[in-house]
C-alpha cells in the first residue's frame, strides 16, 4: 500500500462562468473504475440537458485506471486538461465531471481548455484537496504500572492513539505511520523494558494533520 497519498475529503461542485456559459465543476473520490463511471453516469443523468458533461478520472497506487471525455468538445479540448488538472495537483482516486451550458459564444480550442481547466479546479476546490497517510495498528499490552509513564511519551511524540481497553492488564491502540511501525515497536519495547506485550493489527488511512 502507498505510504501516503492527495485525494479529496468530500463530493462537491462549484459553478463558473466564463464568456455566457457555465461550467458546473463535479468531483467525487472513488476507490474503483466502477464507481467513476457511475458518478459520470448519475451527473450526466442530472444535467441530461446540458451541453456537454466532460469528464476524467485517476485511480490506482500507480494510477493504473485513467480515463478522459471529451463528450462531444473538439477532441483534447476537455477531458485531456481535466485530468491534466488532476495529474498535476498530484490527486489520486478522484473523478471529475466539467458540465458544459452553452451560452452562445463560441470560445475556440484554447479557450476551452483554459475554460475545463478552470472547472476542474473549481471541483477540486469544492471537493477540498487533502492528504491521507498510512498507519498501522499496533497493540501494546502491558502492567497498569507502565501506563501513566507509556501515555505521557505517547502524548510527547504525537503519536495517533485507538481506544485503550482495560481488563488485568491495559491495552493500547497506537497508530504510528506505517514506515515509522518497525521503528515505534522497537521503542516501546525498550521504553517498557521488554515488559510489554506487542501486536500489529491492520494498516488504516488517516487524513493529516486530524
Amino acid at each position: 500500500m502507498i505510504q501516503r497519498y492527495r485525494t479529496v475529503r468530500q463530493a462537491g461542485n462549484k459553478e463558473i462562468v466564463i464568456r455566457k456559459s457555465r461550467f458546473i465543476g463535479h468531483i467525487q473520490p472513488v476507490e474503483s473504475e466502477e464507481e467513476a463511471i457511475q458518478f459520470i453516469e448519475d451527473i450526466k443523468k442530472q444535467h441530461w440537458n446540458a451541453t456537454h458533461n466532460c469528464s476524467a478520472y485517476m485511480i490506482g497506487e500507480r494510477d493504473e485506471f485513467q480515463k478522459q471525455s471529451d463528450d462531444g468538445e473538439p477532441s483534447g479540448t476537455a477531458g485531456k486538461p481535466i485530468l491534466e488538472v488532476i495529474r498535476n495537483q498530484g490527486l489520486k482516486n478522484v473523478a471529475i465531471v466539467v458540465t458544459r451550458y452553452f451560452g452562445g459564444i463560441m470560445l475556440g480550442a484554447g479557450g476551452l481548455i483554459r475554460a475545463y481547466t478552470d472547472g476542474a479546479v473549481a471541483a477540486i476546490e469544492a471537493g477540498e484537496a487533502i492528504t491521507r497517510v498510512l498507519h498501522q495498528e499496533v497493540f501494546v499490552e502491558l502492567d497498569y504500572t507502565w501506563l501513566g509513564k507509556v501515555e505521557n511519551e505517547l502524548r510527547s511524540r504525537n503519536i495517533r492513539q485507538g481506544e485503550t481497553s482495560f481488563t488485568d492488564k491495559v491495552t493500547l491502540l497506537c497508530l504510528p505511520e506505517a514506515e515509522e511501525a518497525e521503528a515505534f515497536q522497537a521503542w516501546m519495547r525498550d521504553l517498557t523494558q521488554g515488559q510489554s506485550l506487542i501486536t500489529e493489527g491492520s494498516q488504516l488511512y488517516f487524513t493529516e494533520g486530524e
